[in-house]
C-alpha cells in the first residue's frame, strides 16, 4: 500500500466537458449509459453530473425525461456518488424560485439519485450559498460542497477569497468547499498565494480545485495547487479534456505521480473511458479537446468564448467588424461599473450586451436592456461590490425599471398545481413551472429513454435515418463483414 499523499480527481465529462466543448447537447442518455459502469471502476470520488441547465437542455433538444436519466445513471453507477451544481434559489431559469419549489425540486434530486451537491453563487453571496445549503441539508443531503467562485478584478483578492472560506466553514450542514475558476483566470502564482489563504480559515474542511483550460493555465495551476493541500481536482476524460474545459484526467494522473502524489484512479478503466469518448466524438462529428494559446487580453475583459463570437457575428451584420476592441473596452468599463461580476452566464451576457449597445449606439446607457435592469434591481443576487451610484441611478430611474421591479415573482406550489393540474407528478410539474409547455409536452410523447448505443454503428444509422427520409427509396440493404442490414418499406409509393 502507498504511503504518498493522497488526492482525488474529479470527473467533469459529463456535465462540464460536455458543456465546454459540445454546448451540453452533445450526450443523450444512451450514450451515459453505455459507459456509466466504466466509469463507476475508475475510481473518481463523485462525476459531476447534471445542473437544471442540463436537466432542461436532456428536454429541449433530446426530449428526454432529465428525472429518468438520472435514475438510470445511479443505477449504473452505484459505487460513484452523482452530483449536482446548484446556483441556489433558481431552476432551469434565472427567474429566482420560490422556497417550496426549490424544496421540492431538490427533495425530487435526492429521490432520484443524486447524492453530493455543490452549491454557487455567482455573485459569492455567502448569506445565500449557506441558505441553499440548509435546504438541501433539510432533505438528507449531508456531502454538500460551497463554493467560492473566483475572479481577477481590484476587489477579488486573497483576502476577499479568505474571508467568504471563512463564512462557509463556519455553516455546519457544508463538509467541503471548491474553488470554482469558471474562466480559466487562475495563474500558477496566483495558485501558491490563494489556495494557502483559504485553507487558513476552513477549520480542516476539504478543499477541491475547478479550473477551466480557457487560455492554458488550468493544467499549470492544478500541479502548484496539488502539493498546498487541496483534496480533489476536477479534470475531464481526454477527448472532453483542455479547450475550454477542465484538464485531461490522463495528464493530470501522469504528472501527480511525478509529484509522488497517490490516486485511486484506475488508468486501464480511464483509457476505456477515453475510448470511448473519442469513437463517440468521431461518430457524431464533435470536437475533441485541444490546448488553447495564451491570451493575455483575455484578463482584461474576460469575456467567455461564445459570448465574444456573438459580439463579432453582431458586429459584422453591422459592418462594423473593426469595433470589437472598441467593445471590449467597453466591456471593461461596463464590468467595473456593474460591480465586477464574474464573467460567467448570465453576467458576461449582461456585461457583454450593454456595452455592445452602449458603442454602436454612440452614447453609454442609452438602451439599457431589461436583463442589466434586473441586474441593478437585484433580482440574479446581491454584488459583491456596489454597482457605480451613477450608473444605478440611472439604471433605476428608468421607467422601465419600476415596471420590472413590481412584477410578480414564481408562484408557490399551490399555485402552481392549480395551474398545472393538481394530478400533475412532482418532476413534470417542477419541468412545466420553468419551461415551455410544448417541449414538456414533446418529452412526454417521446417515451422512455432510448437504452443501447454504440459508436461504430451510428454512421450506418445516420445513412439508414437519411434514406428513411427519400419516399423513392423502397429497399434499404447494407452488408459489411458480420454485420447485415435490409429493410423494406411496408408503404406503398
Amino acid at each position: 500500500m502507498s504511503t504518498s499523499p493522497h488526492i482525488d480527481l474529479i470527473d467533469t465529462t459529463l456535465r462540464d466537458g460536455n458543456q465546454s466543448l459540445w454546448g451540453a447537447t452533445g450526450l443523450t442518455s444512451a450514450m451515459i449509459l453505455e459507459i456509466a459502469p466504466v466509469i463507476d471502476r475508475i475510481g473518481f470520488r463523485s462525476v459531476d453530473f447534471t445542473t437544471s441547465t442540463h436537466m432542461a437542455v436532456a428536454v429541449r433538444w433530446h426530449r428526454e425525461n432529465p428525472w429518468e436519466r438520472i435514475r438510470l445513471a445511479r443505477a449504473a453507477m452505484p459505487d460513484t456518488p452523482l452530483s449536482f451544481l446548484t446556483t441556489g434559489m433558481r431552476f432551469i431559469s434565472w427567474e429566482v424560485a420560490h422556497e417550496e419549489v426549490m424544496r421540492l425540486a431538490y427533495r425530487l434530486l435526492v429521490e432520484n439519485g443524486i447524492r453530493r451537491f455543490y452549491v454557487m453563487d455567482p455573485m459569492n453571496d455567502m448569506p445565500a450559498t449557506i441558505a441553499a445549503a440548509q435546504l438541501i441539508a433539510a432533505e438528507g443531503v449531508t456531502d454538500i460542497t460551497g463554493a467560492l467562485v473566483y475572479t481577477v478584478s481590484p476587489v477579488h483578492d486573497d483576502a476577499f477569497y479568505a474571508a467568504r472560506a471563512g463564512e462557509l466553514a463556519a455553516a455546519p450542514c457544508i463538509k467541503s468547499v471548491y474553488l470554482k475558476d469558471p474562466g480559466g483566470l487562475l495563474t500558477p502564482e496566483r495558485t501558491r498565494t490563494i489556495i494557502p489563504a483559504i485553507r487558513a480559515q476552513l477549520r480542516g474542511k476539504p478543499l477541491e480545485l475547478h479550473s477551466h483550460c480557457t487560455i492554458g493555465l488550468a493544467q499549470f495551476s492544478y500541479l502548484e495547487a496539488a502539493p498546498l493541500g487541496v483534496s480533489a481536482l476536477h479534470t475531464s476524460a481526454g477527448p472532453l479534456g483542455n479547450g475550454a474545459a477542465q484538464p485531461a484526467a490522463e495528464s493530470i494522473l501522469a504528472n501527480l505521480r511525478e509529484l509522488g502524489l497517490a490516486t485511486q484512479i484506475d488508468p486501464e478503466a480511464l483509457a476505456k473511458m477515453s475510448a470511448y469518448f473519442r469513437a463517440l466524438a468521431q461518430a457524431e462529428g464533435l470536437p475533441l479537446g485541444q490546448p488553447l494559446d495564451y491570451d493575455a487580453r483575455y484578463f482584461r475583459h474576460q469575456m467567455p468564448g461564445g459570448m465574444l463570437g456573438t459580439l463579432r457575428r453582431q458586429l459584422k451584420e453591422m459592418r462594423q467588424e473593426a469595433r470589437l476592441a472598441e467593445v471590449l473596452e467597453e466591456v471593461e468599463r461596463v464590468r467595473a461599473e456593474l460591480g465586477y461580476p464574474i464573467m460567467v452566464t448570465p453576467f458576461s451576457q449582461v456585461v457583454g450586451t450593454q456595452a455592445f449597445m452602449n458603442v454602436t449606439s454612440g452614447k453609454r446607457y442609452a438602451n439599457v436592456p431589461d436583463e442589466v435592469i434586473r441586474y441593478a434591481l437585484g433580482l440574479f443576487g446581491k454584488p459583491s461590490v456596489p454597482l457605480a451610484p451613477e450608473i444605478e441611478e440611472r439604471i433605476l430611474g428608468l421607467p422601465r425599471a419600476q415596471e420590472l421591479a413590481t412584477q410578480p415573482g414564481m408562484p408557490g406550489l399551490a399555485e402552481l398545481r392549480r395551474r398545472f393540474g393538481a394530478g400533475s407528478a412532482d418532476e413534470e410539474l417542477i419541468l412545466r413551472a420553468v419551461m415551455p409547455a410544448e417541449q414538456v409536452d414533446a418529452m412526454r410523447a417521446a417515451g422512455p429513454c432510448q437504452r443501447g448505443y454504440n459508436p461504430s454503428t451510428r454512421p450506418v444509422m445516420k445513412l439508414v435515418e437519411e434514406l428513411a427520409k427519400r419516399r423513392d427509396v423502397k429497399q434499404i440493404k447494407i452488408e459489411k463483414p458480420g454485420f447485415k442490414l435490409e429493410l423494406r418499406s411496408r408503404v406503398a409509393h
